[in-house]
């Protein structure tokens, strides 16, 4: 490849004579003002430009005059034998040629919007701009002839068949995104509402809603034969959403609908005879192939005025979305049929890929339109009508808002940032566990090479230019895109080498050149055309690579190689192009078809929603403005190539270890070729061969103080542990992930250590949280950045080294309060049962005496609980949010529990609760529970702070027992039924106060929450005294507590509930990493400041400070403990390490909850 020549700098002559003072001041300025006018050095010539551009136009109709001339009606071009590419019909399981293929001439649907883009071309001596035009609706009639105009009549039949009756089983992923998408971009084209240079066919007056028929001059009179073809193709796919989940399933016969998928409801009303038999269709879909289909069948909705087409895509996109893990991570594979995800993996690539992508076009299409009217459809008169959205309640109107797509893609990007996203070595994304967000496996494919792109249209600029350097460096060393590239072994992922003409790289390159404007990606959009020039040309065409190493060509040309690929290389290369500068919410779909909303021009409108904003983002990091442009480095006119990562990405390639090249880019003597040229075609000279940029970067676009920053690599420490032969430890049932005998895992997000013996951590350090460091690995597992493991303090009790050490959390400690539950009977069965008579049932007498044994032993526990008014309403609502938890376990276990009421449900659940007492059942009627059902809520206060803070009361000690604390063989556990241990719950009066602020305080204005001065007996008597913060000091409120000698019964703990923003500080947050602050700022609970010493009312020293905690929870957490049965306070640990502390280590007692 030729060089474009530096331009001559100018030498100014300078005479010599006496300088004024100010000279220095005056040259400075004159060398700035001549830096300014100097063209940019690395920057493209525009003749330069101009000639690529051509030669992006004469690669497309290569292959577009090819193909119409041999393979045209058919679907695609087998580019090596120049013959057409159909159907596999002796092989209907070959699902790479037939989901695709489905004998409807595919690649011109593909390409009609590649040509409506080239018409409007500049002006140039070849008349690029106008036959484009001419070849776009030559191309629109030629379809209307073979598959007809669309309407009912004898115009509707065409050459091959009436619209798309064809028999073919195709995927509706595929058919929406390329046909009807398709044919609806071209149709926006045709009629002016997406812009073609020189051509308007409508008037100012003329609605592109309605528009008037068009003439062209080939004869055809365009009256919306491309719309009414998209709505014959997608009522044909229609049948595929019938399923029980909203998600349709892959695979649609677009003449015969979906006869073998069996289940399927819309089978549930007919006779079954059209029924295929065979084995079981396979109903797994992705992600992508489920959401994506929002762009089109909206714009088919909206277009055609039928509904049905919107509201499913829709419907679909929210049915995935609602399926994503706790950790917010999208599975790549889902059942449409059961609606479960089908494998561990979450990526941004193949499976998942356009999903991220619609989530953020659908919020741009839908920008500035109303939202649909969800008026039910009334069935048309006539036998076909088909509407999958009666299976289902309607949207509402968040889910149709243009704003709730927008949140899903703030959420979906957030979760990739932080599980996907790698900066190890260069930023990249990884593929992680769908549950836990630990590391799957380490490589990245070409499909993901989008996201890019899809950034930059959501103002992440960074973080596009970042990633993508990453597969620029690939492209460079293999010359075009392997499927997947290992990051681990620095070579192709299995021997997945192909590269069919896939157009994700280039399209990113576009849309960040177009938030850029540097010429770093100019070069790189040259790069791939010259390595797609020597690769991939053939007589008939452009032939997709087999194996990138070997240069093997597959006998196929993709359609989307015209229909993108080609696409967006000419708009990177055409910066004048209209929708380049088009300032309206248009969006490329994910096959590259340009779509867009017009809007009516009757005063005509649709219903609009109430509500002026549907979405509150809860995070103000969310990314809402595109940012400004990089400014233009002087002299080498690119930001890009002044970066100080710039060779990071080329490092994980190893890109200096392949072949030596001179400054021109071309091999060095006595070298031989390197990897990513070894294709068996010899080239036609030595500059074919090679493209000197970007990786051997032309000398004028190096700056002369460039410096690369030091590559990432995060400081690790491994730590071993001795073993212990003689230590056993046993399994758990729920150990799958887990091989190791001295792990097990608790929940998704949780593994208990079960011993140190033979124990192997691998702890990181992050940088983004003041060096604290992470355990990444335990016993070979990995784990995600969200996943914990749980160790028992007794196990790290005799643990004495600085890499790990146990602290004893000076701020924070664990809050538990008791409440109970009684699942044997809901409240309108209480009610029921005080308002009947006494039966003339009669119990044993045995049965009497030890019930009311039992009974009497329960009671013993109840609290004393003051000045609440009725306990009905709390407990009512925690009730029936257990008695419903436990009700949907039961119903997940259909298999062995199906039909068996709750009760029995319960009597079942021992296997899976160890802790439940059976509950026996006599001739099938289920016996009533005699304890309430225990549930413990855990939560993390904060200790007071100044002279006034009291340290907290010693819990009573443990009963004699071998199941004591520092016995990890024998944890003791929360009982689930039945009285708890005064030892596991200490305080068992509770008393609510308020603010307990006096009469006077100036601060007090909460007339609701004052109360009056306590009664002397209200300490003497209650263990807890709770109070709301606010009214007045923290000081004041102790003061006005009276005075009371000191007993096991008195008041022990003053427990402060705080408000609002402080919510989050809770046992979630304290377990996800997250520390009380101590000043108040930055979020989290700060500590109640007791700035006196304590007085009595009296205004004396308080002999016996009171402790006291503050929690956060506002108005329910206060009225939750208001009614609890008990509360105990204990500990909390963490470990260190090198005075860091451990982040994803949780220490407790081995109690499953319990208090130290």
């Amino acid at each position: 490849m030729t060089r474009e020549p530096l331009q001559p700098r100018l030498r100014p002559h300078i005479r010599s004579r006496s300088r004024p003072r100010s000279s220095p001041w005056l040259l400075a300025l004159a060398l700035l003002a001549f830096v300014a006018l100097l063209p940019s050095a690395g920057a493209m010539r525009p003749s330069r430009v101009a000639d690529l551009r051509r030669e992006v136009v004469d690669m497309f109709y290569h292959g577009f005059d090819n193909y119409m001339r041999i393979a045209f009606p058919e679907d695609e071009l087998r580019p090596v034998t120049c013959a057409p590419l159909t159907r596999d019909a002796k092989n209907p399981g070959n699902v790479e040629v037939n989901d695709v293929l489905g004998n409807y001439s595919l690649t011109l649907i593909d390409t009609l919007s590649t040509l409506a883009i080239f018409a409007s071309a500049p002006p140039d001596d070849r008349g690029t701009g106008p036959k484009a035009l001419r070849d776009f609706q030559d191309g629109v009639a030629a379809l209307v002839e073979q598959y007809g105009d669309g309407r009912p009549g004898p115009s509707g039949q065409g050459l091959r068949a009436r619209g798309f009756d064809v028999d073919s089983k195709v995927q509706v992923f595929e058919t929406v995104i390329r046909g009807v998408g398709g044919l609806l971009s071209a149709h926006l084209f045709a009629v002016g509402a997406l812009p073609i240079n020189g051509y308007e066919p409508l008037g100012h007056e003329d609605d592109p809603l309605s528009p008037p028929p068009i003439h062209w001059p080939n004869g055809l009179i365009y009256d919306g034969q491309l719309l009414r073809l998209a709505l014959d193709l997608g009522t044909r796919i229609l049948p595929a959403f019938y399923t029980k989940t909203g998600m349709p399933y892959p695979r649609v016969n677009l003449r015969h609908g979906i006869p073998f998928y069996k289940n399927s409801p819309l089978h549930e009303t007919s006779s079954g005879d059209h029924i295929v038999d065979g084995p079981p269709e396979i109903t797994e879909t992705c992600s992508a192939g489920a959401g994506s289909l929002v762009l089109e069948f909206t714009v088919l909705s909206r277009l055609t005025g039928d509904p049905r087409f919107e509201q499913l895509a829709k419907r679909a996109f929210w049915a995935v979305w609602y399926r994503k893990s706790h950790i917010g991570l999208l599975g790549a594979g889902v059942d449409a049929e059961q609606g479960h995800w089908v494998g561990p993996y979450s990526v941004v690539g193949a499976g998942a890929d356009s999903f991220f992508e619609y989530a953020l076009k659908s919020h741009i299409l839908l920008s500035g339109h109303e939202l649909p009217n969800r008026t039910a459809v009334e069935p048309k008169p006539k036998d076909d009508w088909l509407d999958p959205n009666t299976l289902f309640a309607p949207l509402t109107d968040v889910e149709n808002s243009p704003d709730a797509f927008l949140q899903a893609w703030h959420h979906a990007h957030a979760a990739i940032k932080r599980h996907l996203y790698s900066d190890r070595d260069h930023p990249h994304y990884e593929n992680v566990n769908l549950w836990t967000g630990s590391l799957a496996t380490n490589w990245v494919d070409s499909l993901g090479a989008f996201y890019a792109g899809l950034l930059v249209l959501a103002g992440e600029v960074e973080e596009a230019i970042e990633t993508s350097l990453l597969y620029t460096a690939i492209w460079a060393r293999y010359a075009a895109l392997p499927e997947r590239w290992s990051i681990t072994h620095k070579d192709i992922e299995g021997g997945l080498g192909w590269w069919p003409l896939r157009p994700e790289f280039i399209e990113s390159t576009y849309y960040i050149y177009q938030a850029t404007k540097d010429p770093w990606y100019l070069y790189v959009g040259e790069m791939v055309m010259r390595d797609i020039q020597r690769r991939c040309t053939t007589q008939c065409g452009w032939a997709g690579l087999q194996n990138v190493l070997t240069g093997e060509k597959s006998d196929r040309m993709e359609s989307f190689f015209l229909g993108e690929t080609t696409q967006y290389l000419y708009l990177l290369f055409d910066e004048s192009h209209p929708l380049n500068k088009l300032d309206a919410a248009f969006v490329f779909t994910t096959e590259g078809h340009p779509l867009i909303l017009p809007k009516a021009k009757s005063s005509v409108r649709s219903r609009t929603s109430g509500h002026k904003e549907l979405i509150v983002y809860h995070d103000p990091a969310y990314t809402n403005t595109c940012p400004a442009p990089p400014s233009i480095t002087p002299l080498t006119g690119s930001v890009i190539a002044a970066r100080d990562d710039i060779f990071h990405a080329a490092k994980m390639l190893d890109l200096h270890l392949l072949q030596p090249k001179n400054r021109l880019g071309l091999p060095a003597e006595g070298s031989k070729p390197s990897g990513q040229h070894t294709s068996s075609r010899k080239p036609e000279t030595e500059l074919d061969r090679f493209t000197p940029f970007p990786w051997s970067l032309p000398p004028e676009m190096i700056p002369q103080n460039a410096t690369c920053r030091k590559i990432n690599q995060p400081v690790e420490m491994l730590l071993e542990f001795s073993s212990n032969a003689q230590e056993l430890i046993g399994g758990s049932a729920f150990n799958y992930l887990i091989g190791t005998q001295n792990l097990e895992r608790l929940t998704m997000d949780r593994i208990r250590v079960q011993t140190l013996s033979g124990l192997r951590l691998t702890m990181r350090q992050e940088e983004d949280s003041d060096g604290e460091w992470r355990v990444s690995k335990v016993n070979g597992v990995l784990l995600g950045r969200d996943e914990f493991i749980v160790m028992n303090r007794a196990i790290l009790g005799e643990v004495s080294d600085p890499r790990f050490n146990l602290v004893r959390d000076p701020v924070n400690v664990k809050f538990v309060h008791l409440h109970h539950v009684d699942l044997g009977q809901d409240e309108a069965d209480k009610d029921k049962e005080q308002l009947q008579p006494e039966s003339g049932n009669k119990t044993d007498d045995n049965d009497v005496s030890q019930e009311k044994e039992q009974e009497d032993e329960v009671s013993e526990q109840q609290i004393e609980t003051a000045n609440t008014t009725s306990e009905e309403p709390a407990s009512s609502s925690l009730g029936s949010y257990v008695k419903s938890l436990l009700a949907n376990l039961a119903a997940s276990l259909d298999d062995l529990l199906h039909g068996i009421p709750l009760e029995a449900a319960v009597t079942a659940l021992p296997s899976i609760l160890p802790s439940i007492p059976s509950i026996s059942s006599i001739h099938g009627t289920t016996k009533r529970i005699k304890y309430p059902f225990n549930v413990f809520l855990n939560s993390t206060a904060v200790t007071a702070t100044g002279i006034g803070a009291a340290p907290l009361p010693p819990p009573p000690p443990p009963p004699s027992s071998p199941y004591i604390a520092n016995n990890p063989a024998h944890p003791r556990l929360l009982p689930a039924f039945g009285p708890v241990p005064r030892d596991m719950i200490h305080y068992t009066t509770i008393y609510a106060a308020g603010q307990l602020c006096s009469a006077s305080s100036p601060n007090d204005s909460d007339s609701e929450n004052q109360k009056p001065p306590l009664d002397d007996s209200i300490p003497r008597t209650h263990q807890i005294l709770l109070l709301r913060r606010g009214g007045c000091s923290f000081s004041e409120k102790l003061a006005n507590i009276p005075a009371f000698p000191p007993s096991p019964t008195s008041l022990q703990l003053v427990v402060v509930v705080s408000d609002g923003d402080d919510e989050d500080a809770s046992y979630a947050a304290y377990y996800s990493g997250q520390t009380y602050n101590t000043q108040g700022v930055g979020g989290g609970l700060a500590r109640p400041l007791l700035d006196q010493v304590q007085k009595t009312p009296g205004g004396l020293v308080r002999r016996n400070p009171i402790p006291m905690i503050m929690v956060g929870g506002g108005e329910m957490t206060y009225e939750t403990l208001k009614r609890a049965k008990g509360v105990a306070v204990g500990r909390r640990w963490f470990l260190e390490s090198q005075g860091r502390r451990v982040r994803n280590v949780i220490v407790d007692e081995g109690d499953a909850g319990g208090v130290a």
